[in-house]
């Protein structure tokens, strides 16, 4: 049988029927929370964006040995997806899935986020320190947040490849110059693009909704998903303008790191990471 660009995506369809109580379980739980009893946010500035990144910097330069060490996976696993698509004739998807990595950004980052409380709170760090993650009493937690996000990339893989579908598809591109040339000099290659960047941004804001301080809260706090998600989306409402700002930094300076061949993330994820843990101690009491 031919292979075609649709059969991972029936094979992600099969599996994500599995997740459907898991979910219904979280969305009851977050309809639920206690507002009275969730942490307080605070009102954010430019200012604090400034002052997180820089921070975020400080931290990379005096952990940067451990820090390299650690997000080492970040192109390694750019690259191994990159040479998959490339096996599986799915040339299509590599944008979106490169694009989609950074909906998981902040699930790989953890590590990151601890290197920084530890920091914080002891001044000195080992990569080892990397890994007191696993001893944090919300840790099921984090794992369940994680596994949303991740189903969150497959959906969007999926609504990427039924716009590919639905513009220059259904049949794979016969190389991926012969795609390039059509997605730029075509009018359904424009469509194509227009309505996958109009459809990402969707996806990412919720991701950055979801995601902006949740990880770094599940991480410092005993607290549950819902908890740390209501917070998250807290924030964003209480300080749309900076929140939306902040996630325009990342996608900007990620889209930077994927120069050359995704080698720039080396320096660029870790820094985001460190900032990120910041912009939480500054955004929730």
């Amino acid at each position: 049988m031919d292979k075609t660009i649709g059969n991972p995506i029936t094979w992600i369809t099969r599996n994500l029927r599995a997740t459907s109580d898991h979910v219904t379980e979280a969305v009851t739980e977050i309809g639920s929370a206690d507002v009275r009893a969730l942490p307080a946010v605070h009102t954010l500035t430019m200012q604090d964006l400034r002052a997180c990144l820089k921070a975020g910097y400080t931290d990379f330069l005096e952990t940067r040995a451990d820090a390299i060490f650690i997000v080492l996976i970040y192109p390694i696993a750019g690259l191994l997806m990159f040479g998959i698509g490339l096996n599986m004739d799915m040339v299509p998807l590599l944008a979106p899935l490169i694009m989609g990595f950074a909906l998981i950004g902040p699930v790989a980052a953890v590590g990151l986020y601890e290197i920084s409380r530890k920091r914080e709170q002891d001044g000195e760090v080992h990569w080892l320190d990397a890994f007191g993650v696993f001893r944090s009493p919300s840790f099921g937690a984090i794992l369940a947040l994680g596994f949303y996000l991740v189903m969150l990339l497959l959906v969007w893989l999926m609504v990427a490849q039924g716009i590919y579908a639905q513009t220059l598809g259904p049949e794979p591109p016969a190389s991926a110059m012969t795609f390039l040339t059509e997605m730029f000099t075509t009018g359904a290659g424009w469509s194509m693009i227009i309505i996958g960047t109009a459809t990402g941004f969707l996806f990412a804001l919720i991701a950055l909704a979801l995601s902006v301080v949740s990880f770094p809260l599940l991480l410092d706090r005993k607290v549950g998903v819902p908890v740390a998600v209501v917070t998250s989306v807290r924030v964003l409402r209480h300080n749309p303008r900076v929140i939306l700002t902040w996630g325009a930094i990342v996608a900007t300076l990620l889209v930077l790191g994927t120069i050359p061949m995704l080698l720039g993330l080396i320096v660029v994820m870790p820094i985001l990471g460190h900032a990120t843990w910041h912009l939480y101690r500054r955004a929730v009491a």
